[in-house]
């Protein structure tokens, strides 16, 4: 499995450990991921993911998943999290529009 974050795209970066004598070996800089469950209330249901600790901290600063979704441009979300995204509007969309009586 890729060690990419599935709300914010960050992946595995590559540098250098330098030596005091400034020999350079390569080395991994690794996202820091856990699996998580966010809950949804525009889906009404639980999404597991695996996101990186900042992202984490992001959602609970921006109140919540939808409100992370729906505030963020595309360009900053994953492949997932677009996907979620995309999702979480069709259900508002629903929701939002009158029932129609007959």
């Amino acid at each position: 499995m890729a060690r990419i974050c599935q709300l914010t795209g960050k992946k595995v970066m590559y540098g250098h450990n330098v030596s005091h004598s400034k020999t350079r070996t390569n080395r991994r800089f690794e996202p820091n991921l856990q699996k998580a469950t966010l809950y949804s209330d525009g889906l009404r249901r639980k999404v597991p993911l695996r996101v990186c600790t900042s992202a984490l901290r992001t959602v609970q600063v921006k109140g919540g998943l939808d409100a992370l979704l729906l505030k963020t441009a595309d360009e900053k979300l994953a492949t997932v999290g677009l996907k979620l995204k995309r999702q979480l509007k069709k259900a508002l969309a629903k929701t939002s529009q009158p029932a129609e009586s007959s």
